[in-house]
């Protein structure tokens, strides 16, 4: 008990010495760290910096002028087969049909002929033009599938009724008034170009709502 009573003593004497030394360190520390890190002065952030600026970009390309004025367009290339096979919508008739639709026009004069009972001349006239594209599609066609379709075959046996009508026609101009009273001579009397005629006519109109039905 007397030992611990002593080393208080001693360290009541000791510690003023002791304190003073590290007061004076510390204000030694604090005199050098003075005006530096957190305990100085935070440098200016805006004096380096500088607000942000809207830019304005120009275009690479220059506006071609009057592009939205009509007049100024460029027409549409037609004739371009580009343009004719992907963009337009191609035409899925076949070319058969086409042509064929191409002969009604005809099929439908030699019809208004009989049926007017137009002179010799006009029916041979007609009748010609008739036949002659028949036998340009004949050729064309001829061979091919097309040959097959019934449309096609109906056409030949209306191009025979119409060159074998024709030809009885002409002869008859000729020959009537040489064979009327002979039995070869029937033939050419009227009233069996009339039937005939009607025949033909029947045959016409058919053919022709063949073809627009197929077209």
């Amino acid at each position: 008990m007397k030992k611990l009573v002593a080393c208080l003593i001693l360290f009541s004497f000791a510690l003023p010495s002791h304190a003073f030394f590290w007061n004076k360190k510390d204000k030694a520390l604090e005199k050098e760290l003075q005006g530096k890190g957190y305990a100085g002065n935070l440098p200016n952030l805006n004096k380096n910096t500088e607000k942000t600026k809207t830019k304005v970009t120009t275009p690479i390309f220059e506006a071609q002028e009057g592009f939205n004025n009509p007049a100024e367009l460029k027409p549409v290339p037609k004739d371009n087969p580009a343009f004719i096979n992907i963009i337009q919508k191609k035409d899925k008739t076949s070319p058969f049909v086409n042509d064929a639709n191409e002969i009604i026009p005809m099929l439908e004069k030699l019809v208004d002929c009989i049926q007017d009972n137009e002179n010799l001349q006009l029916f041979i006239t007609k009748a010609n033009l008739l036949t002659l594209n028949i036998d340009n599609l004949t050729e064309k066609y001829d061979g091919k599938p097309e040959s097959y379709y019934e449309s096609f075959r109906k056409l030949q046996e209306v191009n025979r009724y119409v060159k074998s009508i024709a030809l009885l026609r002409r002869e008859a101009v000729t020959y009537q008034r040489y064979l009327a009273y002979t039995e070869s001579g029937s033939i050419y009397n009227p009233e069996n170009i009339a039937n005939q005629l009607q025949y033909l006519l029947e045959e016409l109109n058919t053919v022709i709502l063949m073809l627009r039905e197929e077209s």
